[in-house]
């Protein structure tokens, strides 16, 4: 059965949109991931889901085609959407998402994240959380550039973008905020402050890879 060119057109539409709804979402997870404290997260909170969210929209040309691997009659993907209409409205939000959301609305949003820091030091509490809530939305152009290198192309590209995220954190991020845990057990050391839980912290950091491969060979 033939798919109407209007409605081919309005799919095509909905899979371009795909990406610029993806840093949408980014930007969501970074204001969840302050809401849940920053340098924590809930285990499935709104965080992860919007993290999710992002992941799947990023390899949903993927996803799709293992959907059709397995027998599913999924809509097949054109060229570009033909109507001039729906084209004026990509372009439109595409701008939208490029100029207001991205340029203007997630440094904002970081700027008070930056006040919500000064504020949390003046009441004596870390500003560690809307630190790092900051840097996360400032950080959202190029994140969204990072999970897109790690699109594999294949039909598991989704569940392969969440294990090459999950390396990068790993073997990236991690060590360096063990190097941030250390410099703050010295800082705290020089002012005779506590430091032994940077110090596990920083351990802890630096273990999470091998953890994870203990885990694995246990439950082998």
């Amino acid at each position: 059965m033939t798919i109407p060119p209007l409605l081919s057109s309005l799919l095509q539409l909905l899979f371009d949109l795909a990406a610029p709804a993806a840093i949408c979402t980014m930007v969501l997870a970074g204001v969840a991931l302050r809401r849940e404290g920053g340098v924590n997260f809930e285990a499935g909170g709104q965080f992860q889901r919007w993290m999710l969210w992002s992941v799947v929209l990023l390899t949903l040309p993927q996803l799709l085609s293992w959907l059709a691997a397995q027998g599913i009659v999924v809509p097949p993907q054109s060229a570009g959407v033909s109507s001039s209409w729906l084209s004026s409205m990509e372009r439109s939000f595409t701008s939208f998402v490029s100029d207001i959301v991205l340029t203007r609305l997630a440094p904002v949003l970081a700027a008070f994240f930056v006040l919500k820091a000064a504020l949390d030091m003046a009441e004596g509490r870390s500003p560690l959380g809307s630190v790092i809530g900051a840097m996360f939305l400032l950080s959202v152009r190029t994140t969204v550039k990072l999970l897109q290198g790690f699109n594999s192309g294949s039909e598991f590209a989704t569940t392969d973008m969440l294990a090459s995220l999950w390396n990068y954190l790993a073997g990236t991020i991690l060590p360096e905020a063990a190097g941030l845990a250390v410099a703050g057990a010295i800082i705290n050391y020089s002012r005779n402050k506590p430091l032994m839980p940077l110090v596990y912290s920083a351990l802890a950091f630096l273990s999470v890879s091998g953890l994870w491969k203990l885990v694995q060979a246990m439950v082998g």
